[in-house]
């Protein structure tokens, strides 16, 4: 099927605070929530734009800020910064070493680093996919697109998981807080990682059925990638930090053999296509479709103990598995609403089925004689938007996008294991030339850099879950402003937050209530007709500190109405 990862091959790609804020941590910085702001649930902001800002660290970390995001998710490409990647004969040299890669594929990861520490922002680095080619195993067919396409910088078959590890060594040694480069200053430390980027998607990590898509062979390579890289960074000193492993692509293929003539000769999921999250969580994990563990040539054929030596160890051999902070997943709803995309399919990890994929990892865990119950971190959403986008299966109209963004975002923070909400894009690419459509446009700005509505619906969520009462009441408003988080962060104060209505969806909006918050609110005004709802914030003044992102003192923004009837 054609899912926004696949969507995101096609037409463009990609452009290339540790932990949930915990109520306690708010207090502790004076930023309670107290009042009409009953809000006992905290989700990590996060946001991703690679290509804006490699492009321009500053600029872009200022405009991600002043939008309230605290995180960066940030992919580093391993072909990026390794030398000689074209190149199918390994360089003669000490890959776990920062200093033996050019100082030209560090740099735009440096600068990031620096300014995001300057700035209190925290950087998720996705050491992600993308293997240089003397790193890649043999036998690469001439339908992987890397074969013939080396801009495809996202591809890698059979990378491998040593050569991984001491590439994350290298990495993790560089942000571990003591690193100097030569004629440079100390280097921030880093404390969040991501092992890689969407292992079920084949075109991040092939290939991922073998056999004419008998075998589920992914899974095995992943878990020797996770085993690589956490034990590199547990030899860094970074055992401690916020480690994330899965990265789900949501959707995927069941297997099926090759039946699929010229397109997928290989059957699905085959050499490039996705593999449905929930069974690769179990393959990953050693276990069958009934959840027993694997045993005998189905073991031995992905890379899982068939001794019982073997099974005893598994847990000690694989930390990265049993050890890691949470597990990212990427929900896209293409153009359905967030509640009903993938109800149908248990084996998807859409946000409707979120508690399945919690489940599927508890079983995981708990097969290998494991307590880990896992936070599930969203962190990578949005909804391609109708304008540029032409491809009506995989695009909504902006004010829809905007509205299914706030529906998405109160969905995971009713979800009690869900750490984090992302946005991914800041701004649109560029209209994709080869197939003459507007590309992966989830920005929240055009391409040209224009404000689309999804602009003011990340920057103030709003939701109301129910928008009819029959008579005159009370009815729950949720939402938040997120650049109160800075705002309160600089001012030491918690911000005043306006919910306002306009009667019968014109005229004047009037405020009838105000919350003082930092963070998420719910209040439960009173409506006696008909209209709509928004919420208004202003930032402090110039006056207020200078830590306020530039360009917002003083300034009001809106967040997008809602309508309410009264019947």
């Amino acid at each position: 099927m054609l899912t926004p990862t696949r969507i995101r091959s096609l037409i463009t790609h990609r452009l290339a605070a540790a932990g949930a804020l915990s109520a306690g941590v708010l207090a502790a910085l004076g930023l309670a929530l107290p009042g009409t702001a009953a809000a006992s649930h905290s989700q990590i902001a996060m946001i991703q734009d690679d290509g804006s800002l490699l492009a321009n660290p500053s600029g872009t970390l200022a405009q991600m800020q002043a939008l309230g995001a605290t995180t960066v998710r940030l992919e580093v490409f391993w072909n990026d910064i390794a030398p000689r990647p074209g190149s199918t004969k390994q360089p003669n040299f000490n890959a776990a070493d920062p200093n033996a890669y050019p100082a030209s594929g560090w740099a735009p990861y440096d600068a990031v680093v620096r300014d995001a520490a300057a700035d209190g922002m925290t950087v998720d680095l996705v050491v992600a996919q993308g293997a240089p080619r003397w790193a890649e195993g043999s036998g690469i067919p001439s339908n992987y697109e890397v074969s013939h396409n080396p801009s495809a910088k996202y591809f890698a078959w059979k990378p491998s998981a040593k050569d991984y590890g001491e590439f994350l060594q290298a990495m993790a040694t560089r942000y571990d807080g003591k690193f100097a480069p030569a004629g440079g200053a100390t280097l921030p430390r880093v404390h969040f990682w991501t092992l890689w980027n969407e292992p079920n998607f084949g075109e991040d990590l092939g290939p991922q059925a073998t056999d004419t898509s008998r075998i589920s062979y992914a899974p095995m390579l992943y878990r020797n990638l996770v085993r690589a890289g956490y034990n590199a960074l547990a030899k860094t000193g970074h055992r401690h930090d916020t480690i994330l492993i899965g990265e789900f692509a949501a959707h995927g293929d069941a297997l099926s053999m090759g039946r699929h003539g010229r397109t997928w000769p290989q059957g699905l999921p085959g050499n490039a296509a996705q593999t449905q999250p929930i069974p690769f969580v179990r393959t990953l994990y050693c276990l069958n479709q009934s959840g027993g563990k694997l045993g005998g040539a189905a073991a031995k054929q992905v890379g899982c103990p068939t001794t019982a030596k073997g099974r005893a160890d598994f847990r000690t051999d694989n930390p990265g598995l049993f050890n890691a902070s949470g597990v990212g997943d990427h929900p896209y709803a293409n153009n359905a609403t967030p509640r009903s995309d993938g109800k149908g399919n248990p084996d998807w990890s859409t946000l409707p089925n979120l508690p399945k994929l919690e489940s599927a990892l508890d079983h995981a865990t708990s097969a290998w004689g494991s307590g880990k119950r896992y936070s599930i971190y969203n962190d990578e959403y949005g909804y391609i938007t109708d304008p540029p986008q032409t491809n009506k299966d995989h695009s909504v109209p902006v004010a829809v996008a905007a509205k299914y963004i706030n529906w998405a975002e109160y969905i995971t923070y009713n979800e009690p294991r869900v750490a984090s909400y992302d946005q991914y894009l800041l701004q649109d690419g560029a209209p994709n030339a080869e197939t003459g459509n507007g590309g992966f446009a989830t920005g929240l700005y055009t391409s040209a850099g224009k404000p689309k509505a999804t602009l003011s619906a990340y920057r103030l969520p709003l939701w109301l879950p129910s928008t009819t009462l029959r008579g005159p009441g009370r009815d729950k408003v949720w939402g938040e402003a997120r650049p109160a988080f800075w705002a309160g962060k600089a001012t030491k104060q918690t911000q005043s937050v306006e919910i306002q209505f306009q009667a019968g969806g014109k005229g004047a909006w009037k405020t009838i209530d105000t919350v003082r918050s930092n963070g998420y609110f719910i209040v439960r005004p009173t409506f006696q007709q008909s209209g709509e709802v928004r919420l208004r914030y202003t930032y402090p003044s110039a006056s207020a500190d200078s830590l306020l992102p530039l360009g917002t003192a003083g300034t009001t923004i809106v967040s997008r109405a809602q309508p309410i009837t009264v019947r």
